[in-house]
């Protein structure tokens, strides 16, 4: 006993050294081990020590082997949050990988990866360095190119669209209200040059902003270079990131620095057309485009009406406040002094003037009169505008349900027209019902006719992807095949109780099950033989004409909806059509089909192969018939021609005895004229 634990002492030790030595080799050879991996190496040693010292208190974290559990512990939570914070990489689809082929490269110039690089400079520093160091440095320049489809381009136009937004908002009520500019100097000190920042950062960022040439994304830093020089949003980026705020300089010295009217930094509005960019980009990334469109446009009416407000406090304070009835009040009064006030006022007597919905003083002087009248024609446009965009946005918001409404409407109207039945009307509309409720009213053909057919494909089978995983019939078959059956798919809605086929019916479609329940029902409709759910297809045996089949192109069962199923519907030319380029997808249908019949009982085995060789015997007699047909076709033209040229002679031939009749007289030599008539004669009977 004791010479079985020394040896088992001895294998642990044995076992343990194994273990340093091998940890002592991975540290030599890895050299960029991180702080982290090292103090867990050492808690794993010590816990192996500790473990190899004492195997007997295992029961709780007290007395001899407590450091071994604690590291343990300590090891499981560090793998549970490493498991937690590594993000992993997505697994792509097997089916859809099938479906797509090989994935191919977003840019035929895409910049090798960081351990290509440091291959090919060791090989180059092995090979005597003789790689150009000017390749090298344009190649990782061209990683810094972004493309305008690139989330992270999109996410700086956020960022630049900020700093837009905020100068073309504060810089003008800074510049009308002083004393919103003076109670905040430092903050509006380190926002404006925040902002000034950002600008510089975008033009970098324009120089590195790839752009299409046929087709590609051009990553030449010096071509993308002179091409922003040269357009002439790089003049306004430039005006806007002048210092125009050093000009306070020459007037007031560096003290006034800080005191600079906003209205030297009006220059940065200049740069309103990333905002618009990002707006339109948004627009496009967007699934609710409506509703950003009527907040787009509140968003321009507001800083329209902000500038109005604005405009009208600084005319105010040049005509003098509270001069007259319409001017704002003088700030002397406690009820209007306060900043709060002032803005809130203006703003108010700003949206009364540009909407025309509300009574404003009348104005006194000729230039009250003239900003007025400016006002009310910015205001004919604005109120035009939210007339016209609001109503455009409205209807197409509700288009969808105004010709759903239309199409409901006209049915019930052909329904009491006909004196459809209560119950057959009451069926009608809950149908209808079932697909408003579960937006199911969308034409998928209409909306995707515009694509190409490889994108209308790869659509369909991501929209329906777990419904085509469960087909049988899809899980082995070509990628040009399931293309082929994909576009050919129309959906279908059947009501509960609705029967999709019964037995003995001819067979013109195949269905695949969607989503919902149908029953194999009896003769009598009342007993479930089976149940079908979603991914099971049917009808295929009736539409592919198996030979041998005693049903031939009939339904072998009664099927019924349990409630309310959707179906994808596949015709019988449809899949012929598709089947005819594909034979092993065929073969394979139809020794499905044998197979269900065989089990069945539904298939006959001796005409299987008798209707094998009838097949074969009316493909000779068909190929017989076409060599028939082409000689025939060959021997006509043949005595057609021949025909032809036997008329030829004959007119010939009847030309020269004419000849030869009238130089022989005019019939006083009758023996002679019989002698030539013989002679002519016997020359047709000859030459015939």
């Amino acid at each position: 006993m004791s010479v079985q634990v020394v040896s088992s002492q001895r294998l642990s030790v044995r076992t343990w050294m194994d273990e340093e030595s091998d940890r002592a080799d991975s540290i030599a050879l890895s050299r960029g081990q991180s702080m982290c991996d090292d103090t867990c190496s050492e808690l794993q040693r010590m816990a192996v020590m500790d473990r190899r010292d004492n195997n007997n208190s295992r029961s709780s974290l007290r007395g001899q082997g407590a450091l071994s559990r604690l590291v343990s512990m300590v090891m499981t939570l560090r793998e549970w949050a490493h498991k937690g914070l590594v993000e992993e990489v997505e697994r792509p689809d097997s089916f859809l990988e099938r479906f797509r082929g090989p994935a191919a490269p977003l840019d035929m110039q895409a910049p090798p990866s960081r351990f290509s690089h440091a291959h090919t400079d060791s090989d180059a520093a092995d090979t005597g360095g003789h790689r150009p160091a000017r390749h090298t440095k344009r190649s990782r320049c061209n990683l810094l190119v972004l493309s305008p489809s690139d989330d992270a381009y999109y996410y700086w136009l956020m960022v630049i669209g900020a700093a837009v937004l905020y100068n073309w908002s504060l810089l003008v009520v800074r510049a009308c209200f002083d004393e919103l500019q003076s109670s905040g100097v430092l903050v509006w000190m380190v926002l404006d040059y925040l902002c000034d920042g950002i600008y510089v950062l975008d033009m970098a960022v324009r120089l590195r902003t790839g752009f299409l040439d046929q087709g590609l994304l051009v990553r030449d830093v010096r071509r993308l270079r002179r091409t922003y020089v040269r357009t002439l949003q790089c003049t306004l980026d430039a005006a806007s990131i002048l210092p125009t705020d050093l000009l306070r300089l020459l007037g007031g010295g560096a003290s006034s620095l800080a005191g600079a009217t906003p209205l030297l930094r009006f220059n940065r509005l200049l740069r309103a057309p990333r905002l618009l960019e990002l707006f339109e980009r948004t627009e496009t990334r967007t699934g609710y485009p409506n509703a950003f469109r009527i907040a787009k446009l509140v968003l321009y009416i507001l800083v329209i009406i902000h500038w109005n407000a604005c405009g009208y406090y600084s005319f105010s304070k040049v005509l003098g406040l509270g001069s007259d009835t319409w001017v704002y009040p003088n700030t002397s009064d406690p009820e209007f002094g306060s900043l709060t006030r002032s803005y809130i006022y203006c703003l108010y007597w700003s949206t009364l003037t540009l909407t025309t919905i509300g009574e404003t003083p009348p104005p006194v002087r000729d230039e009250e009169y003239l900003f007025l009248v400016v006002d009310f024609l910015i205001g004919v446009v604005i109120f035009a505008s939210i007339v016209g965009n609001v109503g455009a946005m409205i209807s197409n918001m509700n288009a969808t349900r105004a010709g759903f409404q239309s199409r409901v409407d006209a049915l019930k109207h052909y329904m009491h027209f006909r004196r459809v039945s209560k119950e057959l009307e009451q069926r009608v509309i809950r149908w209808f019902d079932y697909l408003w409720t579960n937006q199911k009213i969308v034409d998928e053909q209409d909306v995707l006719k515009s694509l190409p057919n490889k994108l209308r494909a790869e659509i369909a089978i991501n929209v329906h992807l777990e419904t085509l995983k469960k087909v049988h019939i899809f899980q082995d078959c070509e990628a040009g095949l399931l293309v082929e059956l994909v576009l050919k798919l129309r959906p279908q809605v059947f009501s509960p109780g609705d029967y999709i086929c019964r037995k003995g019916d001819v067979g013109k479609e195949m269905y695949i099950i969607k989503d919902g329940r149908l029953a194999v029902v009896g003769e009598d409709g009342v007993g479930q033989l089976a149940v079908l759910t979603g991914g099971s297809c049917f009808g295929e045996i009736s539409i592919l004409n198996i030979s041998g089949s005693k049903m031939g192109n009939r339904r072998t069962a009664n099927i019924r909806s349990v409630g309310y199923s959707d179906l994808f519907c596949l015709s019988k030319q449809d899949l012929m059509d598709a089947l005819q380029e594909f034979p092993h997808a065929r073969a394979q249908l139809e020794q499905r089909g044998r197979d269900i019949l065989r089990k069945e009982g539904l298939l006959e085995e001796v005409g299987v192969s008798a209707g094998e060789d009838l097949e074969e015997k009316v493909e000779r007699l068909e190929s017989c018939l076409d060599r028939l047909q082409t000689c025939v076709a060959r021997l006509q033209t043949e005595f057609n021609s021949s025909q032809l040229r036997l008329k030829q002679r004959i007119t010939t031939l009847e030309h020269g005895v004419t000849m030869a009749t009238l130089t022989t007289g005019s019939g006083f030599l009758s023996d002679g004229d019989e002698s030539v008539r013989d002679s002519a004669h016997s020359e047709v009977n000859i030459r015939l």
